[in-house]
């Protein structure tokens, strides 16, 4: 089984609404065409408080992320086809997915809202950091500050293997994060801090970190409602 990531570029003014309903009706497509473990994340009404914490400079800006599996990704054109219907723009992945941290607190019925957000974050090597080490450092020194600075309830790790589309951005990940709602307006719930004085310690802990291995130019990160279908 392949895990395949595609990340859909859509309007600003498009609608979170219309957005959501417009994924949802193409998962039920992709499962028509040899998808399965449909996930669909999209920037809808229910995360319009996290512009504070959204990064990014593509135009138009990445609205959605559909993930999907398939026995053999090299059958996955009319899936893909789908997708590209369905937005301005879209960026495919091959990857090997790893859950560092696995959602049991909030377990949902398939198509039901995840609670909470997902923090979707494409990320990149530092160019002078050396790929053994970029891996080293991601997989197990920041992993550990990331569990123990935020508050996340679930981290999923997508390491890319190859681009599936013509022009896709070069990316060494997509990084899912499960953060409480209450964290897109609070600093201190998403750095899972008590007083200020560790609101500061793990915020200064969390930069240090990312200034490690990752290049900060072509970072995007965007918050998103989940749907696992």
């Amino acid at each position: 089984m392949e895990k395949l990531v595609y990340l859909l570029q859509e309007a600003r003014d498009t609608a979170g609404a219309v957005l959501r309903k417009r994924m949802l009706a193409v998962a039920d497509e992709i499962a028509a065409n040899g998808g399965t473990k449909i996930v669909v994340n999209v920037n809808d009404d229910d995360v319009s408080q996290g512009a504070r914490v959204t990064i990014g400079s593509l135009d138009p800006p990445i609205r959605a992320m559909v993930s999907f599996w398939m026995t053999n990704s090299d059958d996955r054109a009319a899936a893909e086809q789908l997708i590209q219907n369905a937005a301005e723009q879209i960026a495919g992945y091959l990857v090997v997915e790893s859950v560092p941290t696995v959602n049991t607190a909030h377990v949902t019925a398939p198509a039901e809202r995840t609670p909470g957000v997902n923090m979707v974050t494409c990320i990149n090597r530092k160019p002078d950091v050396p790929q053994d080490e970029f891996f080293r450092i991601w997989y197990t020194d920041h992993k550990l500050v990331a569990q123990q600075t935020q508050s996340t309830f679930g981290y999923i790790r997508n390491t890319v293997v190859r681009p599936l589309t013509e022009n896709a951005p070069p990316r060494d990940g997509v990084v899912e994060e499960f953060f409480p709602i209450e964290a897109l307006s609070d600093q201190k719930i998403w750095y899972a801090a008590k007083s200020d004085e560790e609101l500061q310690a793990n915020l200064g802990r969390m930069i240090g970190s990312v200034q490690r291995f990752l290049d900060l130019g072509p970072l995007e990160s965007h918050p998103m409602s989940r749907y696992e279908l």
